[in-house]
């Protein structure tokens, strides 16, 4: 009887031990959050920013061009809304940037 208990026992501590070591494996292996942007997010925010600021100044030469041949004033109005969409394309660029930061400043002794 007392050898069956000792197997018993001898199991129960080796599934405790076993128990003790998968939980640890699953810690280790569980994803980390990261606190940063990675690299895939980081290009989108790019690309969207100069998009911002490339519409702002494309808008600016085609209505400029426009009312250049509309009233025959070459190239006086291309130049003032050239000098006007580039202005908007910063703004946009840099509503777009502010949107882009953390409501909550980030402490690195976090993680």
């Amino acid at each position: 009887m007392t050898d069956n208990k000792n197997k018993s026992d001898q199991r129960k501590a080796t599934l405790d031990d076993l128990n003790t070591r998968l939980n640890a494996a699953r810690e280790a292996n569980r994803p980390k959050q990261q606190g940063g942007l990675n690299e895939a997010t980081t290009y989108g925010i790019a690309t969207r920013l100069v998009a911002e600021l490339i519409a702002g100044l494309l808008i600016g030469v085609l209505v400029g061009w426009y009312l250049d041949q509309f009233f025959g004033t070459k190239p006086w109005l291309m130049i003032l809304f050239i000098i006007i969409g580039s202005a908007a394309g910063i703004m946009n660029v840099m509503r777009a940037a502010k949107q882009l930061v953390p409501k909550q400043p980030h402490d690195e002794d976090d993680e």
